[in-house]
């Protein structure tokens, strides 16, 4: 079993660059009678969680880097980002996005859908 999730991180230049990533997950993890969950370690939380909300208007259009380490969950709506290099992804609902170009050029964003965004993210610590 597989998890898929994007990584928004600055490259070595500066620039902001997307990259798709899987985890793959293994069963172990359950509290008989129910059947083992299928889980893998992932990234260490600094426990900050956040909902951030931003409405069909938002401007996130100008390149600006993220104010810090974070995973976005959509939750509702949809966004896209798009890098210095032209490239372009959109997050909808169930999308996982570790956003960690917290330096350099930074990326542009939208909300893409006709309703409000709704994210569930959760801090990590600076690299």
């Amino acid at each position: 079993m597989q998890a898929q999730y994007t990584r928004l991180f600055t490259d070595g230049r500066g620039m902001p660059c997307l990259e798709d990533l899987e985890i793959g997950l293994s069963p172990g993890f359950a509290v008989p009678p129910a059947g083992p969950l299928h889980t893998a370690p992932f990234l260490m939380a600094d426990g900050a969680t956040f909902w951030v909300g931003a409405p069909t208007d938002w401007k996130g259009g100008e390149p600006h880097p993220a104010p810090r380490r974070m995973i976005f969950v959509t939750v509702q709506g949809e966004f896209e980002v798009t890098t210095a290099d032209g490239i372009v992804r959109r997050f909808p609902v169930r999308s996982v996005l570790i956003v960690e170009d917290t330096t350099g050029r930074g990326h542009s964003s939208k909300i893409t859908s006709a309703e409000n965004l709704v994210i569930f993210a959760i801090g990590l610590p600076a690299a």
